[in-house]
Order: structure tokens, then sequence, then C-alpha cells
């Protein structure tokens, strides 16, 4: 898998994992590291999805449609980032991502069978509808965040308050934040998911 890395200022603390959206790359998501990690405790991680697909860049899955991605490519991605995320020499990991990426952190940090990380970060994102993965309601949830534009076109903000609902029904914590915009990240949010990666 290729990867971005932001090595941590000494010792790592743990890890902070960040994957892209759709037609994005490893690169993406990087400067978010030191936002997300300002002192560099934790090694920060950025990910290629495995995927080249039109309209170009990297891509985790195929998208038949919003929510509900192609079980085959889901599967495929699923199991390559969950053997490389499984490497890391760090026992504490932090997971995030945006669009497809934070459907990958949602699927890898809550899934039945996977190793619960330390936290889960969530940007306008979805819990997937999919063939052979189920969310893991019965062990205790990491702290999850979630920020969503409630003026996405692409992934509608009916989709994270779904995922708000589901979660803390099953009895998660989530930090949840609806922000007045598109299909992009809220600056402002970042910082209560700083202290969310911080703790």
């Amino acid at each position: 898998m290729i990867v971005a890395e932001r090595p941590a200022a000494g010792d790592a603390a743990g890890a902070l994992v960040l994957f892209h959206g759709r037609g994005a790359d490893e690169h993406d998501l990087y400067p978010l590291l030191d936002v997300l990690d300002p002192e560099r405790r934790l090694h920060g991680y950025c990910p290629r999805g495995p995927l080249s697909l039109p309209p170009g860049g990297a891509h985790w899955y195929v998208v038949p449609r919003v929510g509900y991605p192609d079980p085959t490519t889901f599967a495929s991605s699923y199991a390559e980032a969950g053997a490389w995320l499984d490497s890391l020499p760090h026992e504490r990991v932090v997971v995030g991502g945006f669009s497809q990426g934070a459907v990958m952190s949602l699927a890898l940090g809550l899934g039945v069978g996977r190793p619960r990380p330390a936290a889960v970060i969530a940007l306008s994102g979805f819990i997937p509808e999919v063939d052979g993965w189920k969310l893991d309601t019965e062990r205790p949830f990491p702290p999850i965040a979630i920020g969503h534009g409630t003026l996405d076109p692409v992934i509608p903000v009916e989709f994270a308050r779904r995922a708000r609902a589901l979660l803390e029904a099953a009895g998660a914590e989530v930090v949840y934040r609806e922000s007045p915009m598109g299909h992009q990240i809220d600056p402002g949010f970042l910082a209560e998911v700083r202290a969310l990666v911080e703790a």
C-alpha cells in the first residue's frame, strides 16, 4: 500500500491514520495530520486507495449508489487496508477520513472482528450497508466524531444523522457537528476533533 508518512516529534504515543476521499490520493488529507496533532505526539499515516477509476485519482470502492458500496471492491479494499492497519507498530491508533475515507474509517474501526481503535473520525461519510460487513454493537465503542455539511450534494446529511442515531442507540458517545456547507471539511469542527485526538 502506498502511504504518505509524517513521523512523530519523539517517541510516538500512537498513530493517526487518515483515509482520503474518492478520486483523491495520500497527499489530500496530509496537512490535517498537523492540524489534528500539532505537537506531533503521534506517527501520522495517509494511505492511498488501491483502485484507479474514472474520472481519475484513487478510490476505495466502486459506488453503485451512495450508502451502498460495491461489495467486491469494498471487501478487497477493506481486507487490504485492515491488514495494513493491523501491521502498524502502535498500540493506540486513531482512524479518520473524509467521504469514502470516512466510510472506510467507520468500517475498519467499528466492524465485527476488527480491533477497536483509540478513536474514529468520520467527515462527510456514512456507515456502509454492504454484504459481508456488519457493525459490531456488542463491544464498547471508542470515542467517535462525525461532521457533515447540511448542504452536501454528494452524500446527503441524512446519512450522518442516521449514523449518529444508530451509534448512540448502541451506546456510543458521538461528538457530532452539522455545518452549513457542501461536501467539504469544516475547519471549525477540527478544533473539537483535535481535542478528541489529544485525549
